[in-house]
């Protein structure tokens, strides 16, 4: 592992603090919004649910590397590393853990919409914690592994922060990155992709059909009902007045006739009348 000592060739002082400020704002705001999401989930009692589980364990992740951030805008604000190798190690395996738990925790939370969206059935409180048990350890276990020999920690270009030691093209550090790379980036953007594609498909398909053919079907049968009584009344008005192939002049009482006179459209005018009559 390189030692962190004056600032490397081709940056200057400039560059550096500028690079800090940016990495204290990103960390305060990260912080910040964090923390506010962890308040109401503790404060909220009706956020409390298995679902908003897989949430706080995002934001407890995005924290995680909130303070990684503000540890590495430190060294960049001293402009050396003043935390020794053993520092750079520990730093580089928090900020690790922190960013695989953050991605496998959003592919959790993915998952946990599409079991509630598309099952139709809650999330049950085992099964988050058992889920955010798995994402903490799992990303606990990557992190570890280069401090166990496979893959290693050593410090960014700048010198004020500590990762994974990228510029080491060893087939050691190779196959760990590949391997690595396989299970905590890969695998989380299938579940993401798949999850989101799943529940667009399922909302899509149930939602257009109900919202849209339901109430044209009630129209259709208010509709047909109402002209069904309608043709029911004519047909009783038809037989009450002795309807036949003779004239109908003759059958209506004299002050039908003036009426008639009057409103040439007899016939709709005396089925309106009959149906208010009721």
């Amino acid at each position: 592992m390189a030692e962190a000592g004056s600032l490397p060739t081709g940056f200057g002082e400039l560059e550096v603090l500028a690079v800090g400020v940016v990495l204290l704002v990103e960390a305060l705001a990260g912080l910040s919004l964090n923390g506010l999401t962890i308040f109401s989930f503790c404060k909220s009692p009706e956020l409390r649910t298995p679902s908003h589980l897989l949430v706080l364990s995002l934001a407890l992740a995005d924290s995680g590397v909130s303070l990684n951030a503000l540890a590495a805008a430190t060294a960049s604000l001293l402009r050396r590393w003043p935390y020794g190798s053993g520092g750079c190690q520990a730093h580089g395996c928090q900020g690790f853990a922190a960013a695989l738990a953050s991605i496998c925790g959003s592919a959790a939370v993915a998952w946990g919409r599409y079991h509630h969206y598309c099952t139709r059935s809650r999330l049950a409180w085992r099964t988050a914690a058992s889920l955010v048990l798995f994402v903490w350890l799992s990303s606990a276990f990557w992190a570890a592994l280069p401090l166990l020999g496979w893959g290693h920690y050593d410090y960014e270009p700048l010198g004020t922060c500590c990762s994974l030691g990228y510029a080491r093209g060893s087939r050691n550090f190779t196959s760990f990155l590949f391997v690595m790379a396989l299970f905590n980036f890969l695998l989380p953007l299938f579940i993401t992709f798949t999850s989101y594609r799943l529940m667009e498909q399922k909302l899509g398909r149930t939602r257009t059909p109900q919202v849209d053919a339901q109430p044209l079907s009630y129209s259709s049968r208010a509709k047909s009902h109402a002209f069904s009584k309608l043709l029911e009344r004519v047909e009783r008005m038809n037989l009450i007045s002795g309807t036949s192939s003779s004239p109908r002049r003759e059958l209506y009482p004299r002050p039908l006739l003036n009426f008639r006179r009057v409103f040439p459209c007899h016939s709709f005018t005396f089925v309106t009348w009959i149906i208010f009559s009721k």
